[in-house]
């Protein structure tokens, strides 16, 4: 067994399948990101409020979230290959329909259409690479894959700034067009065909109404309660709640629930799952309220803030890769306890920022806090597809990206209210330009260690994971190569 998990390099036709498959993380990074720096500008094209054009990207989260384990279970049903690729092409077409859009209605439309397809696109990809690749090289492929999005994620606000400055916003969605057709064509020949997982399930529709109301709400409630309509958004999380308990108590009813109920037994797959989670909101944490430091408290100019948080991604990028390969021969547990300690660490480094920090400070700390959510991200979505059986392999990919979004959402509302508590009055008389923004530090030290308990909170959950030996290939037998 200890000679089977040594890693082995991946075949080139290997290699191939992996990238094919990271094209759809990389789509989904790329257009998480490269919308937002566009939105005056489509606000302005169609002469409608800020409020309204924010649907542009509220829309799109909802489907997408509400959708992932419905398509992650379509997965079992019909087929990984024919999810993913139909996702791509239901994906491309909406971006089409999103550049083509005459009215604000009808762009929103085309992004509800656009997520549904991300939504097969996403909840399968990890699915097929546990599936077709030997568990050996699982922790590599999934880092590669993980690469591919954060890359997606960082090049977003320059390429969208870049095709609406000089074009227009329609080019955000027409640059998907390229990207979309050379993974749909390179995975027709590609990705193997492999039977289905459980062919005779169903899907469960009570369960799907459910999950799309309660994190519609929620997301709609972490939007609304931070902003003008606090009372509407206090409404949406209590509506979430109730809902979120009606759904559990479906799924532990429904003969072919969208999540096993039984896979929670498991305390690894549990708390590793809750991990993710943590470290998505660590991450949207910071770069959500990084910004603000630069742009209020150090005065950098949009574009020059911009450029230093590129930092994180390429910290995430250049270990996320190498985290997964070594996971594959020393196991999934060190690893993430590695990168929590260090994503912990560098955030504290945060909370010690000042009016005068140096910007080649902020770059390693936010460097730092990169490679540490790289080094623990990889090994973690290994860990928990290593958790579950061949049947639940769609699921649980769906769950993974359920969790990474739930955990964008909340860690930007969280740490935006965070900041605001410890900013208190003095929120209020900077918006007035009453102070200077030096004075606003304590907020942002505030926002900055909430994230380093998260992560401290993340890394005690991981020291309750029992450890498991590394995966070789002794133990498989579904490879195709």
């Amino acid at each position: 067994m200890a000679q089977s998990a040594v890693p082995r390099k991946m075949s080139r036709d290997e290699l191939t399948l992996v990238i094919v498959i990271a094209l759809g993380s990389f789509m989904a990074g790329l257009d998480a990101t490269i919308v937002n720096i566009a939105l005056p500008s489509i606000a302005q094209y169609f002469a409608i409020s800020t409020v309204m054009v924010s649907w542009v990207l509220t829309a799109y989260l909802i489907i997408l979230v509400s959708l992932l384990l419905a398509a992650s279970r379509l997965g079992d049903m019909k087929g990984y290959r024919t999810v993913f690729l139909g996702g791509f092409l239901l994906f491309t077409a909406g971006s089409v329909l999103c550049g083509l859009s005459p009215s604000i209605e009808f762009l929103i439309l085309s992004r509800m259409v656009q997520a549904t397809g991300a939504a097969g696109i996403s909840a399968v990809g990890a699915a097929m690479v546990t599936t077709i690749l030997a568990p050996s090289l699982r922790g590599q492929a999934l880092g590669i894959v993980a690469m591919f999005a954060m890359l997606g994620a960082a090049l977003g606000p320059v390429a969208g700034g870049f095709l609406t400055s000089l074009l227009s916003w329609q080019y955000i969605f027409f640059v998907n067009l390229p990207v979309g057709m050379a993974a749909i064509l390179l995975g027709m020949r590609l990705i193997p065909h492999i039977p289905p997982a459980a062919p005779d399930s169903r899907i469960d529709l009570p369960g799907v109404l459910l999950i799309f109301v309660a994190l519609g709400s929620l997301i709609i409630g972490l939007t609304s309660i931070q902003g003008h309509a606090p009372i509407t958004g206090a409404i949406a999380l209590l509506l979430s709640g109730i809902v979120w308990i009606l759904f559990i108590v479906q799924e532990r009813r429904s003969p072919t629930p969208l999540i096993n109920p039984g896979l929670f037994s498991n305390r690894n797959y549990s708390f590793q799952s809750v991990v993710i989670m943590l470290v998505q909101m660590t991450i949207a944490g910071v770069m959500v309220i990084m910004p603000f430091y630069l742009e209020i408290v150090r005065m950098i100019p949009t574009d020059h803030a911009g450029s230093i948080l590129l930092a994180l991604p390429v910290g995430m990028i250049l270990t996320a890769p190498l985290a997964g390969k070594i996971s594959d021969a020393i196991g999934t547990k060190t690893p993430i306890l590695t990168g929590l300690i260090i994503a912990a660490a560098a955030l504290f480094l945060l909370s010690t920022l000042s009016a005068g920090t140096g910007i080649g400070h902020i770059v390693i700390y936010l460097f730092l806090f990169g490679a540490g959510t790289g080094i623990a991200f990889s090994p973690l979505s290994s860990a928990v597809m290593g958790e579950c059986t061949a049947e639940d392999r769609g699921t649980t990919s769906g769950l993974v990206r359920v969790m990474t979004n739930l955990g964008s959402s909340l860690g930007v509302a969280m740490v935006m209210l965070v900041g605001t508590i410890a900013a208190g009055p003095k929120l209020a008389l900077y918006s007035a330009h009453l102070i200077d923004g030096a004075e606003m530090v304590s907020a942002f030290r505030a926002a900055f260690l909430f994230c380093m308990a998260l992560a401290i909170l993340g890394l005690l959950l991981m020291l309750a994971v029992r450890g498991r030996e590394p995966a070789g290939d002794l133990e498989y037998s579904e490879g195709i190569w």
